[in-house]
């Protein structure tokens, strides 16, 4: 027992270093050889990085997923993503978030998804509270999609089918879109559009951030081809290449 403890204690150093290590190398990523073409929705991207697979206060949506190779971005992007979760830990060590899908390692066609392909795309799923109030990833897993089938219903709730029910916390979820569009800032990269369910929208901006956000990010005004209740897509903006 004690030493599946240290395993896990060593493993969880190691991806904390690695993280780390990202950050501290913060410009060389930035500098990286990364290319991206044509548009989110019809595009590819030479050069990507993947977002590491967890850290302190995130982790991806799905093992099987990154080991798919779904989880790849340009590498501005990959360095606000994580500039954004550090900026939390620090302000916020108790919250824990969960990403999605970002794309392909050449990008390109991405199903399901319409956009994603020249990765500049990332989805972020809502961070949530548990019934004990506590800061918890959001399950995901194959019964429920890797997540994308989750569905919350009016009051933002969702009872999964363990029992257990988990609200989404709007308040650590717009303090991340603070810190994300200050990253990508200082990136050198714009937040060109965020997709959220409208119906949340009042919530989301109703907090201390809710007049920033209001200012500095564009919020789709109509409605997405599928509900994005359970995860907040974000479309980063950078000069890319047209395609040939």
């Amino acid at each position: 027992m004690e030493r599946d403890v240290d395993i896990m204690r060593s493993r969880s150093i190691s991806v904390w270093l690695l993280c780390a290590l990202m950050l501290a190398c913060h410009g060389s990523l930035s500098a990286s050889p990364s290319q991206c073409y044509g548009t989110v929705s019809r595009g590819r991207i030479e050069g990507s990085v993947r977002l590491p697979a967890q850290g302190p206060n995130f982790s991806a949506y799905s093992g099987l997923a990154v080991a798919a190779g779904r989880t790849h971005v340009h590498a501005k992007v990959a360095a606000a993503v994580l500039a954004a979760y550090a900026a939390l830990r620090k302000s916020s060590p108790e919250l824990n978030f969960v990403y999605g899908e970002t794309g392909w390692r050449t990008g390109g066609r991405f199903k399901p998804h319409r956009t994603h392909q020249n990765g500049l795309s990332v989805d972020f799923f809502v961070p949530v509270r548990d019934a004990a109030g506590r800061s918890v990833p959001l399950p995901t897993g194959l019964g429920n999609r890797l997540g994308y089938d989750i569905e919350f219903d009016a009051a933002a709730r969702y009872l999964a089918s363990s029992g257990q029910s988990y609200s989404i916390d709007f308040a650590a979820m717009s303090e991340h879109l603070y810190e994300l569009h200050r990253a990508a800032k200082t990136e050198g990269l714009g937040l060109s559009l965020t997709i959220f369910d409208g119906a949340y929208l009042p919530r989301l901006l109703a907090g201390a951030r809710g007049a920033y956000l209001r200012q500095h990010l564009v919020f789709m005004k109509g409605k997405p081809w599928v509900r994005h209740d359970e995860h907040y897509h974000v479309d980063f903006s950078w000069p890319c290449k047209r395609m040939e």
